[in-house]
């Protein structure tokens, strides 16, 4: 009989939401060594906590998350707050003996990041970092592509990703927009995908130099009230080269109208390229030199033999976005079962997190930083 472990989740917003239907869904569709069940979700304010718990299905609720993450009866935290909350979360959780979810990036700063990556060591608890693109067959088919070496050398990583979501300058202040919550703007929340794509598909990043800019200075409090500084980039680049001696690059705006959440990577090797683009998240594109009438074709990876494919549907009817979170609790599961930590773990947050770090750096001395 499989075993049933409790999960609390601290956060109900946007994340929240897609964790709590991967944690619904995972064992109605995979052979899952552990079944989870929503226990408890931790949020601020009574009235909407109440709401979020009866709509995304767990049994209680909790103001506080200090309380919960201390109780015998939960198994695994998963956090879905801002950044400025991880550390405290995580490492109590980890000090409890409860395996740990965090949402990306891993926290606001490198000295936070490390701190939790010792605390969950010390600990030895199972932990993970949500970065849940690497989870979507297209994506993990790339992987495979990559370490069959069917490109050969790898030469180029080129990654954007690009939205629209605050192209009005009237649109309000939000904590995306705020460092002491975001840590950073367009460069945390959407160029930290990138980067872990990077790192995942290509090999560590050695040196970067990186650009950062603020589009719109101020925006309208969301009570009316006046205005207040955004003190976060809107726009994010990089130069990358990597220590296998590939180069690259990575761009991530939220200032590109008509994007609505355009992820692509494109990679060029020796003997052929491959690129994916999460507005169309169930193909890939391939080319591989075969001939003077080859050229790129696309894959559509919707097929069992293709990651993760096996458990949903059957060719051709497409996966969405929820599905990656989905597949993302489902490696945690198994990997609680054999105590090991799923990559990307905490120890992946600390990478990408040296990796913010250095672009932030190279934005301000205006040279390439080491990572």
């Amino acid at each position: 009989m499989t075993s049933r472990v409790n999960v609390a989740m601290v956060g109900y917003g946007f994340m929240g939401r897609a964790h709590a239907n991967a944690w619904r869904q995972v064992a109605r569709f995979f052979d899952c060594s552990l079944e989870p069940e929503l226990a408890v979700v931790c949020g601020r304010s009574e009235g909407p906590l109440a709401e979020a718990a009866s709509k995304l299905g767990f049994r209680e609720h909790a103001s506080s998350w200090e309380s919960v993450v201390a109780r015998d009866d939960i198994q695994i935290v998963d956090i879905c707050t801002p950044g400025d909350s991880h550390e405290g979360i995580a490492v109590a959780a980890a000090e409890a003996g409860k395996a740990v979810l965090c949402e990306k990036p891993l926290a606001n700063s490198l000295a936070s990041a490390e701190r939790m990556w010792e605390a969950v060591r010390a600990a030895g608890v199972v932990h993970m970092l949500c970065h849940n693109y690497r989870r979507l067959p297209a994506v993990a088919l790339a992987k495979r592509i990559l370490e069959e070496g069917q490109l050969g050398g790898i030469r180029h990583f080129r990654g954007s990703y690009l939205q629209d979501w605050i192209v009005d300058p009237d649109a309000p202040l939000g904590w995306r927009m705020q460092k002491a919550r975001a840590g950073s703007g367009a460069l945390g929340d959407i160029a930290s995908h990138s980067l872990d794509l990077a790192r995942y598909l290509v090999g560590e990043v050695s040196e970067v130099c990186g650009l950062l800019e603020t589009f719109v200075p101020e925006r309208p409090l969301p009570d009316g009230s006046g205005r207040g500084e955004v003190d976060v980039d809107d726009a994010a680049l990089a130069l990358l080269r990597f220590e296998n001696g590939a180069i690259g690059s990575v761009e991530a705006t939220r200032f590109a109208p008509g994007r609505k959440n355009q992820n692509r990577f494109e990679i060029n090797g020796e003997r052929g390229s491959l690129a994916f683009d999460l507005e169309r998240m169930n193909e890939l594109e391939l080319y591989l030199e075969e001939g003077p009438e080859s050229g790129f074709r696309t894959i559509l990876a919707t097929d069992p033999s293709h990651p993760y494919v096996e458990a949903w549907w059957p060719p051709g009817h497409g996966l969405g976005y929820e599905h990656s979170f989905t597949h993302s609790v489902f490696d945690l599961l198994e990997g609680i079962a054999a105590g090991e930590s799923p990559r990307p773990n905490f120890e992946d947050g600390v990478r990408n997190q040296r990796l913010l770090d250095a672009v932030e750096r190279s934005a301000a001395s205006r040279r390439w930083e080491r990572v």
